[in-house]
């Protein structure tokens, strides 16, 4: 019979060997890795590489930096010394967003993402016309930039088994999940009543596939689901249907709001643009216009794709290589030891960074003033942006390949359509400096202010009714 003296040595010797046997391949591919002939700036440290640099600064900035001193490839350190690819070369890029299966999102990406958006609904109530921010401020916490990024977050990554022991973050997280549930499974929940209401007043036999009308997805989704013509082997579960609605708030509604509100801001710090914009805007003799209407508006066209290249709502996102591969460059470049090179050489398991943000608005591609917001340029853009691999606008703000934003043309429309009532009926001017202005990354980009961190995402603006002049 062991005693508890023993035993807790055999407990802590088994976590010990747990944690070696995590940590150690990523070490060992840390030592190995090829990525580290690549130039590229010094880590400061050995636990969190240049993790801590890139977290001080807005997003992409100290990675443009880099870029500017040591090329347009180059690596950089992650926790342990992890190698990270960065690269702004247009065909090291679209290598890596055509071939999906060879490079995926991290596993702890996902992990943390199905953390958010839940995976059902298991709670009735009825308080979305009680609590009307509710959801909101879910929102808000969920997509919240955290200004300060702990070891213990990085051990849960690593050994998501320490999720039992939550931290403060996490609990609001749940928090926020209940509440996106809760309303979820009213939405759904009235939607039901309202398909079945349509059913007993419409024909005998049911909905049929055909019949199916609908203004949102939800109610689509739904309605096909009900069809009487639909074999049942082929219908979705409860638990399948409730799934998608979290998704249907969080990819359907964050990125396109997060967008507007940049636009918003664009506006107020150039208000020539503004002027401009709401000009062109009236041409319109509506204030609903159709969706044909808002696209043969030109300058609202040019100030949303500017918007989207200056404002990407996701600045970056990762892959994972999941096998060794060779990923070809547009042009040769020199690495560390000052051999020129052709190629990458990538190692199964290495992360790459795609840098949304630094590619939409570099000077290689887009000129000298690619960091300012100019909605003329889209009249006559340069050449060289038709090498960007973006599946719209030659740009990244969508990715590119088979894993491109399925939705992108939707949310183009949704993103016009929110401008053009928003910019007819007010005019907007920032309340603070716009030096007071800090970008920091939650999923999406959004806005913090240097002066009160503490405080949370937002974005401060004076709105003023519009008055037109008559004549």
């Amino acid at each position: 019979m062991l005693s508890l003296a023993q035993t807790t040595l055999l407990s802590l010797a088994g976590l010990i060997v747990l944690a070696l046997s995590k940590l150690w391949p990523m070490v060992s591919r840390a030592y190995n890795s090829s990525l580290k002939n690549l130039p590229g700036p010094p880590s400061p440290s050995w636990f969190y590489g240049n993790i801590k640099a890139i977290q001080d600064e807005d997003n992409s900035v100290p990675q443009e930096r880099w870029a500017a001193e040591y090329g347009p490839v180059i690596s950089y350190k992650g926790f342990l010394g992890l190698s990270r690819l960065w690269t702004t070369d247009t065909r090291a890029l679209n290598h890596v967003l055509t071939h999906s299966t060879d490079y995926q999102k991290p596993e702890a990406a996902r992990r943390n993402l199905a953390k958010i958006l839940g995976k059902g609904f298991n709670y009735n109530f009825d308080s979305l016309r009680g609590k009307p921010n509710e959801l909101n401020a879910a929102f808000q916490e969920v997509f919240n930039p955290g200004t300060n990024f702990t070891i213990f977050m990085f051990l849960k990554n690593v050994f998501p088994a320490l999720d039992i022991f939550p931290d403060e973050r996490a609990k609001r997280l749940d928090h926020a999940q209940e509440v996106m549930r809760r309303i979820g499974l009213q939405l759904i929940e009235e939607k039901k009543a309202q398909i079945a209401r349509e059913m007993s007043e419409g024909k005998s036999g049911g909905v049929e596939r055909k019949d199916v009308q609908g203004r949102d997805l939800l109610t689509l989704l739904m309605k096909a689901n009900m069809a009487t013509d639909i074999p049942d082997n082929q219908r979705l579960s409860d638990e399948d249907v409730l799934a998608q609605v979290p998704t249907f708030l969080v990819a359907g509604h964050e990125t396109t709001s997060t967008a507007t509100m940049w636009c918003l801001y664009a506006l107020t710090q150039a208000p020539e643009v503004q002027k401009k914009l709401r000009d062109e805007m009236f041409t319109l003799q509506t204030e609903a216009p159709t969706m044909d209407e808002l696209s043969s508006l030109p300058y609202l066209d040019a100030v949303v794709r500017e918007t989207l290249r200056v404002h990407a709502p996701v600045p970056t996102t990762m892959r994972i290589a999941t096998k060794d591969d060779v990923i070809p460059v547009s042009e040769p470049f020199v690495d560390r030891h000052g051999k020129l090179q052709d190629s990458i050489h990538i190692s199964k398991g290495s992360p790459i960074i795609i840098p949304v943000l630094s590619l939409n608005r570099s000077t290689e591609l887009w000129g000298a003033d690619a960091l300012e917001f100019k909605p003329e340029r889209w009249i006559n853009p340069p050449e060289a942006i038709s090498s960007i691999p973006g599946v719209w606008g030659h740009m990244l703000s969508f990715l590119g390949g088979p894993r491109a934003c399925i939705g992108y043309r939707f949310s183009l429309i949704e993103m016009k359509a929110l401008l053009f009532a928003l910019v007819r009926a007010f005019e907007f001017e920032l309340a603070v400096p716009a030096s007071d202005i800090q970008k920091k990354t939650s999923i999406v980009q959004r806005p913090l202010l240097r002066s009160a961190p503490e405080q949370g995402s937002q974005m401060p603006l004076l709105v003023r009714r519009f008055k037109r002049a008559q004549g």
